[in-house]
């Protein structure tokens, strides 16, 4: 399905995000409710919840989905359609810059002698792709060291960042989800829509009829009634986007591409859409990839 520039932007959000990551009353408590729920804790003021997202974080297609402070705690969220090795990674990068930003915001120092306190991080991988893993696990940043030789190893805990990884579809972590019921009617939407792939129906009548589905069980306190078009569009970008970068990888062209649209825009040779046509990179991407160029100029 081929998007106008507007409707990209509308709808360049993921369903995961637009559910936990917005600043609307209902997103708001949905947030509190995940955050209670992972944490066995009691908050009841959706307000205490400072929602503090970056997007476009270290290339293009990286963004994270949802992070916020509380109390003592920088606490990030994100929803992954794939199991990624590289998620403790990604996260290390994501708190770096989330953490520059606090110290500008708190007008701290570090070149100063007095020691800074900084929030604890934490970070939660939501995980609903089809390839079958725990319903929850650790992933360490020490299993990416390039070290050949153990003795030259850090001690136990050194140097260590941490991504915890829940299982959220169907039939798992199915403790977490009965205690946060807007998650527990993510994890069936996303289920309704791969069901009805793989009975066979083509993509786009299968986000159709599972979106029909929540609303006539009013999952998520009828959000989807409210949302149609956009969770359709949201599901839709999600689906062509996952088998673009399939494919492109495949090829071994997805980079190339992107480098590609990179030059042709500090060129000024040709409109997105023109870059788009040109090199196969979804119009999306060249915008995102200007809009980044357009930050760092």
């Amino acid at each position: 399905m081929n998007f106008t520039e507007t409707t990209q932007r509308e709808y360049k959000d993921r369903l995961f995000k637009a559910i936990f990551g917005r600043n609307t009353e209902e997103s708001k408590r949905w947030r509190l409710d995940l955050y209670n729920a992972l944490n066995d804790t009691n908050y009841t003021d959706p307000n205490a919840l400072e929602l503090n997202t970056i997007e476009n974080v270290i290339y293009i297609t990286m963004h994270n989905d949802v992070s916020f402070l509380i109390d003592d705690q920088m606490v990030l969220f994100e929803q992954q359609s794939s199991h990624n090795l590289n998620m403790p990674l990604r996260g290390f990068l994501y708190f770096a810059q989330l953490y520059q930003r606090y110290l500008v915001e708190t007008d701290q120092d570090v070149n100063r002698c007095k020691k800074i306190e900084i929030p604890a991080p934490q970070f939660i991988v939501f995980y609903n792709g089809t390839t079958d893993i725990e319903d929850e696990f650790e992933m360490r940043l020490s299993d990416s060291f390039m070290y050949k030789d153990d003795n030259r190893k850090p001690s136990s805990g050194a140097y260590e960042f941490t991504a915890y990884v829940k299982n959220i579809n169907e039939n798992h972590s199915e403790g977490l989800q009965k205690k946060c019921n807007a998650l527990y009617d993510y994890s069936r939407f996303v289920g309704k829509v791969r069901r009805n792939k793989g009975s066979g129906m083509e993509v786009h009548a299968a986000v159709k009829k599972a979106v029909d589905e929540a609303v006539e069980e009013n999952l998520l306190e009828g959000f989807f009634a409210r949302q149609k078009a956009e969770v359709i569009g949201m599901i839709l970008e999600e689906f062509d986007e996952e088998r673009f970068k399939r494919n492109m990888r495949e090829e071994g062209a997805y980079q190339k591409a992107i480098e590609d649209a990179e030059n042709f825009l500090k060129m000024g040779v040709g409109t997105p859409e023109q870059i788009s046509q040109a090199i196969g990179l979804p119009l999306e991407q060249v915008l995102k990839i200007k809009e980044n160029l357009s930050v760092k100029v």
